[in-house]
């Protein structure tokens, strides 16, 4: 007697398309298994069988990355946590370890940084592509969980464990790295130790001039959310791990300015903080974005409300209306 064959129409369960999806990935059709992946699952999200979609999504992301298909992997990566929202998945730590499984599966690749003859430097290039690839779907798929997180139970600003991802993946595997997004992920992140990590190490390979800023720009960022103590705590950990790697933080008036300011904040002294401002103002015009800082600091520690530059353009007008 033959076995009776699912009617048509009929969706079987989502482990039998799962198996049968890995076989084709394995036989090396990655763009034939990827469309699949994609209309397959499709179809268990109209019949509202959520959770198998996002079975096959989620086997789909991790297998295709395991074989070095990013793009594809990326893709499949993003697709899942569509389905998490579309079906109001809730953020807790069960359905956050599908994001942590797949977020494991990125391969993390060093980015040569010796250049030589041209055959190298073809390679080079490609691997700096490659780079590129990895970061950008890595950032797509984070960004759309921390999204997810923040609207079904994460915290205001998304899950700090996926921020404190984002930000040690686009500081490793970055060909240029843009320490002002990776402090900005890892302020909104929960690993602190790790945020000094990455800064002692960015000491001991970027540009002259950079080390003092991307360290100060990590104290300003954190106090113009209000965040005092996280502030104190990083200065603390980076003394702490520069000392026992033997080295030193660096020397500057930089250094100098949020060594006074995170002591001036501990208490009530406004007109020492204008006058450290003042004194320090060329080692602050380095980086445009400190006066916003500034300024955010300024109104969370001592009320300072901002001026709209709006308002002071929109001032001299109306003053000129007037004289008319």
């Amino acid at each position: 007697m033959s076995r009776e064959r699912p009617k048509r129409g009929v969706l079987p369960p989502a482990q039998e398309n799962i198996e049968k999806l890995k076989k084709v990935v394995e036989e090396g059709n990655y763009y034939g298994a990827q469309q699949m992946y994609k209309s397959i699952s499709a179809r268990y999200v109209s019949a509202q069988r959520y959770m198998e979609a996002l079975d096959i999504l989620h086997s789909g992301a991790c297998i295709q990355l395991e074989h070095g298909q990013v793009t594809c992997g990326a893709e499949l990566a993003v697709l899942y946590v569509d389905i998490l929202v579309k079906a109001r998945v809730p953020y807790n730590d069960e359905n956050l370890d599908g994001v942590r499984k797949i977020y494991t599966k990125f391969p993390q690749i060093p980015v040569p940084q010796h250049l030589g003859d041209d055959e190298d430097m073809q390679q080079i290039s490609e691997a700096l592509g490659a780079a590129k690839t990895r970061v950008d779907g890595c950032s797509s798929f984070l960004k759309a969980a921390i999204k997810w997180s923040a609207e079904f139970g994460a915290p205001r600003y998304g899950s700090p464990e996926l921020h404190a991802m984002l930000a040690e993946y686009i500081y490793s595997e970055s060909p240029e790295v843009d320490m002002a997004r990776v402090s900005h992920h890892f302020i909104k992140g929960n690993n602190l130790k790790k945020f000094a990590s990455v800064l002692v190490n960015f000491m001991g390979k970027c540009y002259p001039g950079e080390d003092d800023l991307a360290i100060s720009r990590a104290i300003l960022m954190y106090l113009s959310s209000g965040n005092l103590r996280d502030a104190n705590q990083l200065m603390d950990e980076l003394k702490k791990q520069v000392e026992e790697k033997q080295l030193d933080l660096p020397q500057s008036d930089l250094i100098q300015f949020v060594t006074f300011l995170l002591q001036t904040l501990q208490r009530d002294a406004l007109p020492l903080f204008n006058m450290l401002k003042v004194k320090y103002k060329s080692s602050l015009d380095r980086e445009p974005s400190f006066k916003e800082l500034l300024d955010e600091i300024a109104e969370k520690f001592y009320g300072v409300r901002r001026r709209n530059p709006l308002q002071g353009m929109f001032g001299e007008i109306f003053k000129m209306m007037g004289a008319e």
